[in-house]
């Protein structure tokens, strides 16, 4: 299959930025826009092109994808009458990597789907660090066809591809995996803690944990003790990665999907409290979600 040439990328932050790059990098011809200028300035010096307003990006393009921080956002872009699908013709394919709610997400495909369009909802996972590496997991929901027409492009950005269902899956599948992230970085970081309250090494009990059952990705890849591991938030005052207000978002999705199918999540209603807890402070809020490690850290001299 030939792979599209034209990709217009609209929403160019600590992923999407990452991931326009990446498809430059392996011969796409990318327009991309933003509402940032600097984040526009950066794509541009990444090899995009740089388009005026999200309409003019679209125009020409085979591809359009989106990755937005809200479904607000995302409705905005595409629905209504001066939405995008409406300036879009059948032969274009949308894939929305955004992380919104299921039915937002059915509703835009459904949208699409009206006007002949193939759409896919295509949440990622793997972080700022597989962005920028070009090895996410994409989690799709939507057609057969659609995905087989995306893989190309997808496969330029990640090195993971799942088909979790009908439109919408995609994203159930995404907070179910953000509920469990989370609350895997609690208790890891908690544990953690115990053992540095009772005289451990962080690092010697990240390496016994890591070789035993407690071992899992947050304490493997994405250690939240800062001195642990290099190249991970923890080690740099926890700036950048996925910061807690997007977690907090995510654990919201989660939390009312789990209301809309009368399932029972209270680890995840746990883990949404802790972080809520922690995101009191505004200046948390804009830090990487592993430092929750924080919340249980004793402050000095105690």
């Amino acid at each position: 299959m030939e792979k599209p040439q034209r990709i217009a990328f609209i929403g160019l932050g600590n992923m999407g930025g990452p991931m326009a790059a990446n498809l430059v990098k392996q011969g796409f011809a990318v327009t991309a826009f933003d509402l940032s200028p600097v984040m526009l300035e950066k794509a541009q010096a990444n090899g995009c092109s740089k388009a005026e307003s999200a309409h003019a990006a679209i125009e020409g393009a085979d591809v359009v994808i989106s990755m937005l921080p809200s479904g607000e956002a995302v409705r905005a872009l595409y629905l209504g009458v001066h939405g995008l699908l409406q300036a879009m013709n059948p032969p274009t394919l949308l894939i929305d990597c955004s992380t919104i709610a299921a039915n937002d997400a059915r509703q835009i495909i459904a949208a699409a789907s009206e006007r002949g369009i193939d759409a896919l909802d295509a949440p990622v996972s793997g972080g700022t660090a597989a962005a920028a590496a070009g090895t996410l997991s994409f989690m799709c929901g939507g057609a057969e066809h659609a995905l087989q027409r995306a893989r190309p492009v997808l496969a330029a950005m990640g090195a993971n591809m799942f088909h979790a269902g009908p439109a919408g899956s995609g994203q159930v599948a995404k907070i179910c995996n953000n509920m469990l992230l989370a609350v895997q970085m609690i208790g890891t970081a908690e544990a953690l803690q115990l053992g540095v309250d009772n005289g451990l090494d962080p690092r010697v009990l990240s390496e016994i944990m890591g070789a035993s059952s407690g071992g899992n990705w947050s304490l493997e890849k994405y250690n939240p003790y800062p001195g642990v591991m290099e190249n991970v938030p923890a080690a740099q005052h926890y700036e950048g990665g996925f910061s807690v207000a997007l977690m907090l978002k995510d654990l919201g999705l989660a939390m009312d999907t789990a209301a809309g199918s009368a399932s029972s999540t209270p680890l995840g209603a746990l883990a949404k409290n802790l972080y809520q807890l922690h995101g009191g402070d505004p200046l948390n809020r804009a830090l990487d979600f592993s430092s929750i490690q924080n919340l249980f850290r004793r402050p000095a001299g105690d």
